[in-house]
């Protein structure tokens, strides 16, 4: 892997952080905190979506797989954070 993949796969996670913290309202973590899930998220997300079967090509795919995983993953987060 490049360091131009490794940037790019940065990025979209950043981006995927910033947008599931949007969708996902309530107490957040704060920007950094967001992005942070949402950089975890993207390796999560495409993880998720290769078991299943489904392939995330593209940057566009890679983004929907990110913000899924980030999504999943403040999920998992918030609902810990309750108990």
């Amino acid at each position: 892997m490049s360091t131009d993949h490794v940037l790019l796969f940065l990025a979209i996670g950043l981006l995927a952080g910033f947008l599931a913290g949007k969708i996902m309202k309530g107490s957040g973590f704060g920007l950094i905190g967001d992005l942070v899930v949402g950089v975890a998220g993207a390796f999560v997300g495409v993880w998720l979506l290769g078991l299943v079967g489904i392939s995330s090509g593209g940057i566009i795919g890679l983004l929907i797989a990110a913000v899924i995983g980030a999504l999943v993953l403040l999920y998992i987060i918030r609902l810990a954070r309750r108990n």
